[in-house]
């Protein structure tokens, strides 16, 4: 069932206030995971609701309760509810997004300033921190329900939204929401939901749509290694105590090797290894090695095979090592024992990998490591956050309705995909629901999520919001 016309001819003359909305957003500091900004998230949920509601939405903010964040109690950014139609002759669609953003500063490396939406005119990149992530396709959703408004035309579908503002740093309250709102029956914001869509990651390349059917779940851990009362003198204590910093290097070098290779004993043992079979899919797939190379800016990968490569993002385990907290960092040459560091790693996770079964792995590695040092400093290991990985059926309705979509708007067939990030809140939907998961990328695999330059190409922006609109189209038509 083909989108209207006037719809997709809606979308491209709107596309400078569209991309002015999306400014206002980027505008705004969302930032989940640094206590500072946790009153840009309240302002952001703010004003995505009173965009909501402008359009027609009935929304409700839920609170979400407290929690605890490097010590500090802070309240949790609330859940944005909102439903749109009720007619029980039509579809009911779920749709799921984050109004959180990953850390930004313009001395990491960005070109511009991270909360300044900044319009390349020569590439057509809308950079801004949040541009792809997730700002830009939950207001893909608000540009297809401001142009049913102004046209006068009535949705395809029923809309359900929920939007969180603490995907970037555990999705903390959310499971639980969800889970109570399911226990109401009727009298909850879900009931009714046929199918979910997500729009929360990205093309493979810079070329090809695709739709995704899996993702990696995570374990993100701290390790903290302390010693002296404080800060020491290099030149005084230098060789005379256990120093943190050492030994704390010492533990974080023992994870992974420099071929991807975890070193924790039984993690990757939990994997298959893929057969011929599977391994077809993957070389089917419109991805190169020069696609993640000109993704990263750099010759780095870790195999000269394609196959090699696409599975160690969809299908496999890694580690990756983040960053260390109370070590110098500035410009100069302070020459200090840090009294206190800690470094965070995580594990990307597939199945039939679980959080469960990979903490108490590392929890034992990491001191059995700890212990060969014979040092006096002391260990504590946190796990900050996790999430089980995902895995759909392609074969859905909900899938067929996708591709169909992704075709009539960029006339060709997608990709389809196992993603190696990770959103928790997709299996939650899964199994709370009991209903088909989707997840349909507006962005394309250079947009830099989570780096430094953000972008989200304007093309991806306007063509992007066309699919979401016409997806609708496809899910009211087709065969339950």
């Amino acid at each position: 069932m083909a989108s209207p016309s006037q719809l997709l001819q809606f979308i491209d003359q709107n596309a400078d206030k569209f991309i002015g909305r999306l400014g206002e957003a980027v505008a705004i500091p969302s930032v989940s995971g640094d206590a500072t900004r946790r009153p840009d998230v309240f302002k952001m949920s703010a004003w995505l609701d009173g965009q909501l509601k402008s359009l027609g939405v009935t929304t409700k903010l839920m609170d979400l309760g407290k929690h605890v964040m490097d010590g500090q109690e802070l309240p949790l950014p609330p859940a944005i509810l909102g439903r749109i139609g009720d007619d029980p002759k039509k579809k009911t669609v779920l749709v799921y997004g984050h109004y959180d953003v990953q850390p930004a500063n313009k001395s990491d490396g960005w070109d511009t300033e991270p909360f300044k939406l900044v319009i390349d005119e020569q590439t057509g990149r809308l950079i801004g921190r949040g541009s792809t992530d997730d700002k830009g396709p939950i207001l893909g959703w608000l540009n297809v329900l401001e142009a049913h408004k102004a046209l006068g035309l009535e949705l395809p579908v029923n809309m359900r939204f929920c939007f969180e503002g603490m995907e970037e740093n555990g999705s903390e309250g959310l499971d639980d929401l969800i889970k109570s709102e399911v226990a109401k029956g009727k009298d909850g914001w879900f009931d009714g939901v046929d199918c979910v869509c997500i729009s929360d990651n990205y093309w493979l390349n810079s070329r090809t749509p695709c739709i995704t059917y899996g993702l990696r779940g995570l374990v993100y851990f701290k390790l903290t290694v302390s010693g002296p009362a404080r800060d020491l003198h290099s030149g005084v204590f230098g060789r005379m105590v256990h120093e943190p910093m050492t030994d704390l290097i010492q533990l974080m070098s023992k994870l992974v090797a420099s071929d991807g290779t975890i070193l924790i004993p039984g993690v990757d043992d939990m994997v298959s290894i893929a057969d011929a079979e599977e391994k077809q899919i993957y070389e089917k797939l419109d991805y190169s090695v020069k696609d993640v190379e000109d993704a990263v800016g750099a010759p780095i990968t870790l195999s000269e095979d394609k196959v090699e490569v696409i599975m160690g993002r969809m299908r496999m385990p890694s580690l990756s090592l983040h960053g260390i907290e109370g070590a110098f960092y500035g410009a100069g040459a302070k020459t200090v024992i840090p009294a206190s560091v800690s470094g965070k790693f995580s594990i990307r996770i597939v199945p039939p990998q679980t959080p469960e079964k990979i903490e108490p792995l590392v929890v034992q590695y990491v001191q059995q490591e700890f212990a060969k040092l014979n040092s006096k400093n002391k260990l504590k290991i946190e796990n900050l956050h996790d999430g089980r990985p995902w895995l759909a059926d392609y074969k859905h309705w909900n899938y067929e309705a996708a591709r169909r979509a992704t075709e009539a708007i960029y006339k060709r067939s997608p990709d389809l995909t196992r993603e190696g990030g990770s959103i928790p809140v997709t299996l939650t939907f899964a199994e709370s629901l009991g209903v088909n998961v989707l997840l349909l990328p507006m962005g394309r695999g250079d947009d830099g999520a989570h780096s430094t330059n953000e972008k989200l190409d304007r093309s991806n922006f306007i063509e992007g919001s066309k699919l979401l609109g016409t997806y609708l189209y496809e899910v009211a038509a087709i065969t339950a």
